[in-house]
């Protein structure tokens, strides 16, 4: 039980009679000041507690003199907590002159873990310790999941007609295909927010905006994806740039887009081959990993905040407003650690869709993809207030290169186009894969192992299933047997929004090759 503050000598001669205990310390003087702000650290992650100073370790009081430099020095101190502490100064005068500081603190479980100079602390019977990294990450990660947080606040003035429906519905229904939604969902918009944690006793939660919002501004502004093509390494000059607002997934899926317009598609000639082998610079899968977790992790409480995409000729950069969530470094990200969430609601419904898993494990992943690659894995790093995220391409560098193959690559200038086969029914104006996919696709549905023959491949490669994966997200493709995604008869169709994907490109075909008739 937290003592209360003394009014008096005598209630100060009862508190101390039972000497230090869980809730309690004393020292003698602001002399022991940091080892008193330690223990008001271990009372922050604990259940609270008082630090008396002026009284003697045989608990009697006598008190100190105290200046207003003592006072500039105990509120400088506060300065070394983190989170930020502002505690009250309570002072109680003795008979003789002299006065008794207290520090008084209560149970703040919404805020705790607590540092002091870096270090955590806690509190065990009379006797303050560090705490252990593992209770540590435990109280983070705790932290993470507290029950005020931006993401569920009421949405002032959104009413339910506010939200996408197809938006909502076309994420159930890939949430069940892939098996993470399960039983009955119905039809009820309302319902379905609610179920999926988004809507709270009948009023939509601003989770629910950032993910199926329909209208974004001037309430929603951080809801805004920033993307730029610059020529060379600097951002001195644009070759391409783009500010888009609107719900996350369509955020994800025009970052997605844009990749693809301004990536090249690397080739190498394998020696003794009449063919060319293509890979992306940057794995697609490690892409992804990146700009969704960009986009379920920045900080949505920073208004003019946004997620940014920025590719040159020998990087690309990924800036997600807010830096990263409490107890994740730049340093940890490349190593075992826990999974901290700091919008746990908007990342449960990009689980549901198979996007991300749960475990920590998504930036590891992508420096083992980068390492089986070739390429090198991605700094971390946070820079002003934001957690960035840079993958390193060189020009003239490929990823999954063989020794003694001829490079075709660089990120220094927009990709040519690649034709197949003379056998290949896909127009040479479609450059990227997925483009020649959905051109393929655009003369009727197909199986995969037919797309992957018509594409000029000896068998189904992994980059296909990868890209065909990326289609069935952004819903530009369809399964034809849909309730059985791994039918032995299941086909790939083009969608509505595929087929306005597939006119754009032709409206804006790709840069023709060198050399090649116009």
């Amino acid at each position: 039980m937290i003592p209360k503050i003394p009014a008096s000598e005598n209630d100060l001669a009862r508190l101390l009679k039972p000497g230090e205990g869980p809730n309690l310390e004393i020292k003698r003087s602001t002399g022991e000041l940091r080892e008193g702000l330690q223990t008001i650290c271990a009372f922050l992650n604990g259940s609270g507690g008082m630090v008396l100073f002026g009284v003697r370790p045989d608990g009697q009081p006598e008190g100190q003199q105290v200046s207003d430099q003592t006072l500039r020095d105990i509120a400088q101190a506060f300065e070394r907590f983190e989170p930020p502490v502002d505690l009250p100064i309570e002072r109680l005068s003795l008979e003789n002159g002299r006065e008794i500081l207290i520090l008084r603190t209560t149970k703040t479980l919404d805020s705790a873990p607590f540092t002091f100079d870096g270090r955590p602390y806690e509190r065990v019977a009379s006797t303050t310790r560090k705490m252990s990294q593992e209770k540590y990450e435990n109280l983070l990660l705790a932290r993470a999941h507290t029950k005020r947080r931006w993401e569920n606040e009421p949405a002032e003035g959104m009413a339910i007609k506010g939200i996408d429906r197809d938006e909502v519905f076309r994420i159930v229904d890939i949430a069940r295909s892939v098996g993470r939604l399960v039983g009955p969902v119905g039809r009820s918009l309302p319902d379905v927010l609610t179920r999926l944690g988004l809507r709270t006793d009948g009023r939509i939660l601003q989770g629910a905006v950032v993910l199926f919002g329909k209208t974004f501004m001037p309430d929603y502004p951080q809801c805004e994806l920033r993307m730029a093509r610059f020529r060379g390494t600097t951002k001195t000059e644009f070759l391409d740039q783009r500010q888009v607002r609107g719900p996350a997934f369509k955020l994800l899926e025009e970052a997605e887009i844009f990749c693809q317009r301004h990536f090249p598609m690397p080739a190498r000639i394998v020696p003794g081959q009449m063919r060319r082998v293509e890979t992306l610079l940057i794995p697609p899968d490690a892409m992804r990993e990146i700009l969704v977790n960009a986009l379920i992790h920045r900080d949505y409480s920073i208004a003019g905040g946004a997620v940014s995409l920025a590719i040159f000729d020998d990087r690309v950069e990924v800036w997600s407003a807010g830096g990263f969530p409490k107890g994740i470094t730049p340093r940890s990200l490349t190593q075992n650690h826990l999974s901290v969430q700091r919008n746990p609601l908007i990342a449960d419904v990009f689980h549901r869709t198979g996007l991300i898993e749960k475990w920590g494990r998504g930036t590891n992943r992508v420096v083992e993809m980068c390492r089986d690659a070739g390429i090198a894995q991605p700094k971390f790093e946070e820079i002003t207030g934001a957690a960035v995220v840079t993958f390193r391409v060189r020009v003239g560098e490929t990823a999954g290169a063989e020794v003694g193959a001829k490079v075709e690559s660089g990120v220094g200038s927009r990709p040519e186009t690649q034709p197949e086969s003379s056998t290949s029914p896909v127009p040479v104006q479609y450059q990227s894969l997925e483009d020649r996919v959905l051109a393929l696709l655009s003369n009727g549905a197909l199986p995969i192992a037919v797309i992957s023959k018509q594409l000029g491949q000896e068998r189904v490669s992994g980059q296909l299933k990868v890209v065909l994966k990326t289609l069935l997200t952004g819903a530009r493709v369809e399964f034809t047997v849909p309730d059985k995604p791994n039918s032995r008869l299941q086909k790939y169709r083009l969608t509505k929004k595929g087929q306005k994907t597939l006119a754009s490109q032709t409206r804006h075909p790709a840069v023709q090759r060198k050399g090649s008739n116009p």
